[in-house]
């Protein structure tokens, strides 16, 4: 009779484990032959960062997506996207539903901590739900895609550039093709500034799927009686207009008005500044190039990215409601309120406590890996910081400088991109072992802050 204890591995250790064996078998695909256009294949440094920025949402690259892979390993990125974007969990119970195995308990708490479900009751339900409201956007982005594409560049092609750019604006990947098109690597979507039917299916797909999986669980259930969302689903909805609407209003009327987009028309500007205040949520697309924006609007780009989108999304970064709890916790101090409070509700001390921590982690992540980055390969900090931002968010915009990186920088990149993508809680949690409630409570004392 065997002795051996089950192995105990928590919901938080599957996630991380799940995004590492994806990471890692993305890396293998891409290193073969077959998956670049040049012969012998990338190197191992080159795929591992490819796939973890696909498998990770980000977006950042070492080798321009159209140029260096062949179509196989475009083919190997945008899977490593679409399961990264859902989540190697949801993914996962996807291919237990389909194979009509039976999902367990230990299944279903695992798949609720992944999508940050609220409970555990319905959640196969919900998983269902995700999965083909996934499909039937990313179908439709498609479809408007290749009105664009197909006839620029012929239907099979095109429509392959539709699907692409669907998945990876859906899921908040920022990787594109279209360095054959301009026959420019790291050229984006530079080529359609001014086209309004690319900007704006192309921001509709990253603003879904940066609300989160259970903001539109609440939209489809009951559609415009706001009372009756969750209050997360309300403070996601009112951070993410707030954002969207203040950005658009600074680059709008202040870099878009600077001397170096003089040549650029009213119109012009006007979707410029749409398009940049909605990139930053993670998306990775850029339309205009970063590298001439003032550094008071880089700045403001690395604010944008780290907050990043909302919990349960495709999107990186500390997260809307994050931001919201901090905001309104400074609100209720102002206010002499023993609690934050909002939508007639009061939010829990231990949002506040989790959101305060998740801040200073990010910050933590973000200043520390931005430092070493500058001070490996003396970069400008300004586009070290740039960098390190937009893999701990998993954003994906860059000044132009990730591909001369040094081996030890792409490293830390690596790093921070794996960490962003699995979430600083759930990475916490993965880590430190799990303690039982406390019994007694020391003795308590002021302590003046401020």
């Amino acid at each position: 009779m065997s002795t051996r204890k089950p192995l105990n591995i928590t919901p938080a250790q599957i996630i991380m484990l799940g995004f590492l064996l994806l990471i890692a078998a993305g890396t293998g695909l891409l290193m073969l032959p077959i998956s670049t256009r040049a012969p012998g294949g990338a190197s191992f440094l080159d795929a591992l960062f490819t796939a973890t920025s696909a498998t990770c949402v980000t977006g950042l690259v070492v080798q321009d997506t159209a140029m260096y892979w062949s179509p196989f390993g475009q083919a190997v990125i945008l899977l490593l996207i679409q399961i990264g974007g859902m989540g190697v969990v949801t993914a996962g119970i996807t291919l237990f539903i389909f194979s009509g195995r039976k999902i367990g308990l230990k299944q279903r708490w695992i798949m609720q901590e992944s999508i940050a479900a609220p409970q555990v009751g319905g959640i196969i339900r919900q998983t269902r739900f995700l999965l083909a409201a996934t499909l039937l956007i990313e179908a439709v982005g498609a479809a408007a895609l290749a009105i664009r594409f197909c006839g620029q560049l012929g239907f099979g092609r095109g429509l392959w550039y539709a699907v692409f750019h669907a998945v990876s604006a859906f899921c908040n990947a920022g990787f594109d093709l279209m360095g054959t098109v301009e026959n420019a690597p790291f050229s984006s979507l530079t080529a359609y500034a001014a086209d309004p039917l690319v900007n704006g299916v192309i921001s509709l797909l990253i603003i879904i799927g940066g609300l989160g999986f259970l903001t539109w669980h609440d939209i489809r259930a009951h559609n415009r009686r706001l009372r009756a969302y969750r209050l997360q689903s309300k403070l996601i909805l009112s951070t993410t207009g707030l954002l969207l609407a203040l950005s658009f209003v600074y680059f709008f009327f202040y870099e878009f008005g600077l001397p170096q987009w003089a040549s650029m028309s009213g119109s012009q500007r006007f979707t410029a500044a749409a398009f940049q205040a909605v990139t930053p949520r993670t998306a990775g697309f850029n339309t205009v190039d970063l590298s001439m924006m003032s550094e008071t609007s880089q700045l403001v780009t690395i604010l944008l990215m780290l907050v990043g989108g909302s919990p349960g999304s495709t999107a990186g970064g500390f997260k809307t409601t994050t931001l919201a709890v901090l905001l309104l916790s400074a609100r209720a101090i102002f206010l002499h309120r023993d609690s934050a409070q909002c939508f007639g509700r009061r939010i829990h001390e231990s949002a506040l406590r989790n959101a305060a921590a998740l801040f200073m982690l990010y910050l933590l992540l973000f200043l520390t890996g931005g430092c070493l980055i500058a001070a490996i390969d003396q970069i400008p900090l300004m586009a070290a910081l740039f960098e390190s931002s937009s893999a701990v968010a998993t954003v994906g915009l860059s000044l132009g400088y990730t591909s001369t990186l040094s081996t030890a920088s792409r490293l830390i990149l690596i790093f921070l991109m794996y960490f962003g993508r699995v979430g600083g809680l759930t990475m916490i949690y993965a880590v430190t072992a799990h303690k039982a409630p406390e019994v007694s409570l020391l003795p308590q004392e002021q302590v003046i802050v401020g």
